[in-house]
């Protein structure tokens, strides 16, 4: 199975506010699209990211060809035991994760 990060165009993370990452999915075209769609459930993100699957928000975006992810940081951005400060590093959990 390919991993997201090999079929995706890119795979990106942010912060999107103090309390909240969200991890964007560009797929470049339909079939793309169509592909990582079915095959990444929130249950293997959440359990892939470590986080409650009923706390993360998704969005399929077909007309865009994109999947967005939000979900709450784990500790507020900037606390002393935040490891990544602009939310940059998510993506790349994402990216490694192959296609059902």
């Amino acid at each position: 199975m390919p991993e997201i990060g090999k079929v995706a165009r890119k795979v990106r993370s942010k912060n999107a506010g103090p309390f909240w990452l969200t991890i964007d999915i560009f797929c470049g075209d339909p079939k793309a699209f169509a592909q990582i769609s079915q095959g990444l459930s929130t249950d293997r993100v959440a359990t892939a990211l470590e986080a409650d699957a009923s706390t993360i928000k998704r969005f399929d975006i077909a007309q865009l060809n994109v999947i967005k992810i939000s979900l709450p940081r784990p500790v507020v951005q900037g606390h002393a035991s935040d490891r990544d400060m602009h939310g940059a590093a998510w993506a790349s959990v994402i990216a490694e994760l192959e296609i059902n």
